[in-house]
């Protein structure tokens, strides 16, 4: 696994059946799933790299979806080479599996405020996908454990997203900039004044427990980053092309782009 991801773990299906996330997806979960295999794909690239950017960091690299599913699934190939009776199917992002919880249970790191997994070496610049098995792969489950809870993450958050209950994910500025349709003049002036068209990354750059996150090492992530998001992007292989170009125009003139 090691050439899939430089970070790893092993949770029971069992640990997080019950949180499941209903989404197409899980008609692919093997019969019998037994056990989870969780990967961590590093993003984080050198600050130079992110100058005059306007997008969030995970937005820079190339689409991580297919980053993350094509290592899975060569992964997938050499696992079912090596167990034949057994099913392995990969997942990343449009999965059933609470990948945070999941990767938790794997002992990868904490919970943040914010709720993203901060894993010891890489923060919480990271991307998660999984390996769902019929396998048996006995291992002990991990505590839930979380971030010191320093609040730096709730106090500089613009929106006011991240509250002692959760984070309201309606008012979060990442979530504002991939909505549809017409935004509210709250939510125009809050992306303004971020000056962020894509995502937000202030809860991140905020956390102590990223002070010294490592670079990614991922190739594909190296030698494809596009800080700046304008009119004349090209959207192949970015992961905000989902969204279309309507949104991501209309998010450029608000933000006077």
């Amino acid at each position: 696994m090691d050439s899939v991801s430089p970070l790893w773990g092993i949770c029971r299906f069992a640990d997080i059946e019950a949180s499941l996330i209903e989404c197409r997806a899980k008609s692919r979960l093997p019969e019998n799933a037994a056990s989870i295999i969780v990967a961590c794909f590093p993003y984080l690239l050198p600050e130079e790299e992110y100058k005059d950017s306007n997008i969030s960091k995970y937005a820079v690299v190339t689409d991580y979806h297919d980053v993350a599913l094509g290592r899975l699934r060569r992964a997938c190939k050499a696992l079912s080479e090596v167990f034949p009776e057994n099913t392995f199917a990969p997942f990343a992002d449009n999965s059933p599996v609470p990948e945070v919880r999941a990767a938790l249970y794997a002992g990868l790191g904490v919970r943040g405020k914010n709720s993203l997994l901060i894993t010891e070496k890489y923060g919480s610049y990271v991307f998660i996908g999984e390996i769902v098995t019929d396998l048996v792969i006995d291992t002990e489950k991990a505590r839930l454990n979380f971030c010191t809870d320093c609040g730096r993450c709730a106090e500089k958050c613009p929106a006011h997203a991240i509250t002692e209950n959760g984070v309201m994910t309606e008012n979060c500025l990442s979530a504002i900039t991939q909505k549809k349709g017409e935004l509210s003049e709250e939510e125009k002036k809050l992306m303004k004044s971020c000056g962020c068209v894509w995502g937000c990354d202030i809860c991140q750059d905020v956390c102590p427990m990223n002070r010294n996150a490592a670079f990614t090492d991922i190739e594909e992530f190296l030698r494809s980053p596009v800080p700046v998001l304008s009119r004349e992007t090209d959207l192949t292989e970015r992961a905000y092309a989902w969204r279309g170009r309507k949104v991501i125009d209309r998010n450029l003139l608000i933000s006077g782009e």
